[in-house]
């Protein structure tokens, strides 16, 4: 269905809101058997009717109002990206052409979209050269580096991408409602999540979803965020931001974390009641690279009191090497509280007190504005919720909101 006739789902709509297939044909202004062979070629698709036809008109079955949902959802911000450029796209544009256009902007290079696409590199230029007439407009900068997406075409091929990514989604509705076990689940995972709330989450769920496909990315803050915007990721776990990055993502808080600092078992500072801020900047450290929530908090650990950085550190997010790391040398390790307990539970690494009061970090799910999980996809996030661990912070928060 990710790769349904554009011009078919419209019909289909039309029908929906209209009731009678005259009706949708002179509103479409295509022919009556047009407008009734879409609906069959959908109903196809779609694995059953969507409609009752009644002497009253037609309207939508079970199954039709699940497939309307994702319909709307899909058309909703292609259409208002496709306008953008212009308004003639909404009637003319294929999915054949906008899948060019999105190969085209991905690779910047006509022959590496057309092996993209498994397409000859005529049939991939004359699509982007018929929706680019049609828009009576470029969509890309021709440049001696090769072909860049100019602003508006960035927008529709993030809105091409949901599309099809809604479509797929409705394939999985459509799935879930006669019974079966499909989809996937995608989930961008930041460093906290991967130790302290995906494990116990995803033991759950797989013994509840045994069938449901699940993959974790784990990556940069950025990288994670353009997935899920795109739709390719459906949700990430981690560090909030402040403010919401963009206006068409949402954030939700699960609970407030601290840093804490780690060493080796056996680092000069190791055992220490309370040594000093100075003494700490002797020693190499291992911290999160720029531009990221800990980062910032380590900064300004030093900036706040007046103190010179640290000279020498490794800028890394692998616990994995921050803890092989510690065990062979003095290096001094920054990460979030969670994790540090999870890594001193192993015995391989212990914490450095310093006297220091952490502010809070909020620690959460984002996800698409208007987004609409599936129904496995809501199970994980619930499980996600009940993996957060009652820090002090989170049970101050829950009483508050219950006496309110």
């Amino acid at each position: 269905m990710a790769h349904s006739n554009l011009r078919h789902l419209r019909l289909f709509l039309q029908v929906s809101d209209l009731r009678f297939l005259t009706r949708a044909s002179e509103a479409a202004h295509v022919s009556q058997p047009a407008v009734t062979k879409a609906i069959r070629k959908l109903e196809q698709e779609a694995g059953g009717a969507l409609f009752n036809r009644t002497q009253n008109g037609f309207f939508l079955t079970e199954r039709g109002t699940v497939f309307a949902a994702r319909v709307r959802s899909a058309l909703g911000a292609l259409d208002q990206a496709l306008a953008d450029i212009s308004p003639r796209l909404i009637l003319t544009a294929t999915m054949a052409q906008l899948e060019a256009v999105m190969a085209l902007a991905e690779t910047e290079n006509f022959s590496r979209a057309a092996r993209h696409l498994g397409l000859s590199q005529p049939t991939v230029h004359r699509a982007v050269t018929r929706i680019e007439s049609e828009a009576g407009r470029a969509l890309f900068d021709r440049t001696s580096f090769g072909f860049v997406a100019t602003r508006a075409c960035q927008n529709l091929v993030l809105a091409t991408s949901l599309t099809i990514h809604e479509l797929r989604q409705a394939e999985t509705d459509l799935a879930e409602l006669d019974g079966g076990e499909t989809g996937q689940v995608t989930i961008g995972a930041l460093p906290l999540s991967r130790t302290v709330l995906l494990p116990q989450a995803l033991a759950h769920f797989r013994k509840q979803r045994p069938g449901v496909a699940v993959t974790v990315i784990d990556g940069p803050y950025d990288e994670l965020l353009s997935g899920l915007r795109r739709g390719s990721v459906d949700f990430i776990i981690g560090a909030l931001r402040d403010p919401v990055p963009t206006p068409d993502v949402e954030q939700e808080w699960l609970f407030d974390d601290r840093l804490a600092i780690i060493a080796g078992n056996d680092h000069p500072l190791a055992g220490k009641p309370c040594p000093r801020l100075e003494d700490l900047t002797a020693y190499p450290w291992v911290v999160p690279r720029r531009d990221t929530p800990t980062r910032h908090q380590f900064d300004s650990l030093f900036a706040d009191r007046r103190t010179a950085p640290p000279q020498s550190i490794i800028e890394a997010g692998s616990i994995l090497l921050m803890r092989e790391l510690m065990a062979i040398s003095d290096h001094l390790g920054c990460i979030s509280e969670q994790q540090a307990n999870a890594e001193i539970a192993t015995g391989l690494v212990g914490r450095i007190n310093l006297d220091l009061d952490w502010p809070g970090r909020a620690i959460g799910l984002t996800y698409r504005s208007r987004w609409k999980p599936t129904r496995a996809q809501k199970l994980m996030l619930d499980l996600v919720r009940e993996a957060v661990p009652c820090t002090g912070t989170k049970l101050q928060r829950l009483s508050s909101i219950a006496g309110s």
